[in-house]
């Protein structure tokens, strides 16, 4: 995967410098046949003309007045602009007029010396010429101009066509091949500065998948925003497990706990069904009667235990289907109220139940609903001392408001984020309560799946408020 990325890129970068390379020697081409096409200032800026059209060109300024042939005086201050010097000959080579000439110029020239003038600067006259002609009658004219070496210069160049051609081939090959290999180094260490943060980030993600969340990357250059949502990721991974973990020794906990009061009443149902069968003993009627109560409480409370994970257990799946009916909240919650208080272990609880209103009506499964408000005001009796005060309100607002308040111990800050939690049993719980540990959260499961919300509020030596909100 790493090579298979950097291949990519590396691809990438040297077909992008080929093409430049190409598109270099393409133009420097056609910068080398028509560079030389390039115009030069000849008339101070006022026209542009290459030596060669210069001195073709020049031949208007060219007067012949019976047998004399002569320069104007437009094309004289030409000449003396640009430092130029001109000489005509006639058929034979022989001068018929010169302007501005070297003082070592010949005066005759032969076809050879024109060549070897025009080709090379020479020492009599140590300039670059070029040279044209005009016809004057029936007689045809030779004219030389010479430019001064340091603003024009030519340079001869003799040779072999298809040796030429051939050299310029494997010139080009080796061109070509050299910056092949420079375009494919480059384009590696390239390639492989922008792929090794992609190569950490696959590595990242596949450590992440194999459960490695400690990752920390610094966020910069141009995959910071990867990196950061990498580091958010790690965190929520790191944290996740981290609650997954505390969930699963929990789990563990409660299983051990419940398994421990299901044993425990277990036992005794066990031992008095053992004693009430047994032939040794006779009971009389009250023994038989205190011993099959205490077994109907002990066997009750398992059920209730039993009931409890069931209930739990469907809620969390969302497989239980409300009986929804229109019930006045107020006589509901009342009528739990009244329950408690008449339950000599919890006769001499204060409550205070208070209404806005005597009918607030909603629909509800009232059983389930029922559950809740037990739940929560036994575990505010449970949790507390015998004195604890208990207020109770219900009123409607753009929805019903159940508020449940007392003035017990208050939970700690950090065990209350874990309430409604499964599983949880908090450290006020004591020998007066031997629940499932389910309660809370069944009731925040019930309020839920009525489209309700549950909020608790507490603190420590203060007390606690349950909030719902149908």
């Amino acid at each position: 995967m790493n090579w298979e990325i950097t291949g990519r890129f590396i691809i990438t970068v040297v077909s992008v410098a080929i093409i430049v390379i190409l598109i270099n020697i393409i133009g420097g081409t056609i910068l080398i046949f028509y560079g030389n096409r390039s115009d030069i200032d000849i008339i101070n800026g006022i026209k542009h003309f290459s030596p060669e059209d210069f001195t073709r060109e020049f031949q208007d300024y060219l007067i012949g007045d019976k047998d004399e042939i002569y320069v104007n005086d437009n094309g004289k201050k030409i000449l003396k602009e640009k430092k130029a010097w001109i000489q005509i000959l006639d058929e034979e080579g022989n001068e018929v007029y010169s302007y501005m000439k070297p003082v070592k110029a010949k005066k005759h020239y032969t076809p050879i010396e024109l060549v070897h003038a025009y080709k090379y600067i020479t020492t009599d006259n140590m300039s670059t010429i070029f040279i044209s002609e005009k016809k004057f009658g029936n007689r045809n004219y030779s004219y030389i101009i010479g430019f001064p070496p340091e603003r024009i210069k030519r340079q001869v160049i003799s040779y072999n066509t298809y040796n030429l051609g051939r050299r310029l081939r494997n010139g080009m090959r080796m061109i070509l091949f050299i910056d092949a290999i420079i375009a494919l180094l480059f384009g590696y260490l390239f390639s492989r500065r922008l792929t090794k943060p992609l190569v950490n980030i696959i590595q990242d993600v596949k450590s992440l998948s194999e459960g490695e969340y400690n990752l920390k990357r610094r966020e910069k250059g141009i995959y910071k925003e990867i990196y950061h949502n990498i580091n958010h990721l790690s965190l929520e991974l790191r944290s996740n497990e981290e609650e997954r973990k505390k969930l699963d020794k929990m789990r563990e906990e409660w299983i051990a706990n419940i398994s421990h009061d299901i044993k425990t009443p277990l036992v005794s149902v066990k031992g008095y069904a053992e004693i009430l069968s047994s032939e040794e003993y006779n009971f009389t009627e009250e023994e038989v009667r205190e011993y099959s109560k205490i077994i109907e409480d002990k066997s009750n409370y398992i059920k209730d235990l039993i009931d409890d994970l069931n209930l739990s257990t469907r809620l969390k799946n969302k497989d239980l289907v409300l009986n929804l009916k229109n019930i006045n909240i107020v006589s509901l919650l009342r009528g739990v109220i009244i329950d408690i208080l008449n339950n000599p272990q919890t006769s001499k609880v204060n409550i205070n139940f208070s209404a806005a209103r005597e009918v607030i009506e909603r629909d509800i499964d009232e059983i389930l609903m029922k559950r809740v408000f037990n739940n929560i005001l036994y575990n505010s009796i449970i949790h507390n001392d015998e004195n604890v005060d208990i207020e109770v309100r219900v009123e409607k607002r753009d929805r019903v408001h159940i508020s449940i308040t007392d003035n017990g111990k208050g939970i700690k800050k950090e065990e209350l984020k874990h309430i409604f939690d499964r599983y949880y049993r908090g450290t006020n719980t004591g020998k007066r309560h031997k629940g499932s540990g389910l309660g809370m959260a069944i009731a925040k499961d019930i309020v839920k799946a009525h489209g309700g919300i549950i909020n608790m509020e507490s603190e420590l030596g203060v007390g606690t408020k349950i909030e719902i909100i149908l």
